[in-house]
């Protein structure tokens, strides 16, 4: 472990700043810890935590989930995005009800093989539900690492071992400590230190920044370019889904053709829905969510 120059502040800061969110309740429990966080997948917080209120009520334990069927998930998932990711939770309940006797497992290795469970996930459930010292770099943090301690202003678009090393790196030695320091730095990537409008006025650590000392150099890497939605075969697919959750019975088809005018079109993102599991063609022509 190297001296980490930007603990202190940063966990200071947090303590002042940070958002008062159930997931990190003192009473919050694992099994609500991992819905968090594969919900705030590539989500904002404004739009999980409705989202995460409604799932808990309906199913706070696992084994609640895994007794309905999973397109019960799917349709409770509504309109929050990247849908297979309701069905990762329901495998990860139904998994979690199976091989764990109810209970979100602790051990880092087990949390990473449930289903849906990357790196940065196992180590986020594994740190905040169970104390756990790990290296926690989401997207925030890897853009706080980069712009602090590398002196670039976006990190590489995938993890590098890099970064996974200079993160371990940083990890304070005391568990509880090296916790609080994962919830913080994300917190700052999430609040101050943003992606396109970074406040380092308002930064713990802008004396220590490298990327600021550096004169803020702007991103020589590949362009980046925000992801549309509007036309594309995600929206399409979202459109398709709607009409499934807001029937309480499988649909026919027409049902389906009418919500997209370009024939190829939907008929590729239906083709896709069904391949990915989100959607149960029948026997009889009709379609439905996963039973």
């Amino acid at each position: 472990m190297i001296d980490n120059p930007y603990s202190s502040a940063v966990i200071a800061w947090f303590g002042t700043h940070a958002r008062d969110l159930p997931w990190r309740a003192g009473d919050a429990s694992p099994w609500s810890i991992l819905v968090s966080e594969i919900m705030l997948q590539q989500t904002p917080v404004v739009r999980v935590l409705p989202a995460w209120e409604a799932w808990m009520r309906r199913w706070p334990t696992p084994s609640a989930l895994a007794e309905e069927p999973a397109g019960e998930a799917v349709r409770m998932w509504n309109r929050l995005g990247y849908p297979r990711r309701a069905l990762n939770l329901h495998a990860c309940a139904r998994e979690i009800t199976e091989r764990h006797g109810g209970e979100v497992p602790s051990d880092h290795a087990e949390l990473l093989a449930l289903p849906g469970v990357g790196s940065y996930t196992a180590a986020a459930v594994a740190g905040f539900a169970f104390g756990g010292r790990h290296a926690i770099l989401d997207t925030n943090v890897r853009r706080v690492l980069a712009r602090a301690h590398t002196g670039i202003e976006y990190p590489p678009k995938a993890p590098t071992r890099a970064e996974t090393r200079l993160a371990e790196s940083l990890l304070p030695e005391d568990p509880a400590t090296a916790v609080r320091w994962g919830a913080a730095v994300m917190e700052l990537g999430a609040l101050v230190c943003t992606a396109r409008s970074p406040e380092c006025s308002a930064c713990p650590i802008a004396d220590r920044c490298a990327w600021r000392a550096a004169g803020h150099p702007p991103h020589s890497g590949p362009p980046r370019v925000g992801q549309k939605y509007a036309g594309t075969d995600r929206q399409v697919r979202g459109r398709l889904l709607a009409v499934l959750r807001a029937s309480d019975a499988p649909v026919h088809k027409p049902a389906l053709d009418a919500v997209w005018d370009d024939p190829v079109q939907r008929e590729r993102a239906l083709d896709a829905l069904v391949a990915d599991g989100l959607v149960d063609p029948l026997d009889d022509g009709r379609y439905a969510l996963p039973g």
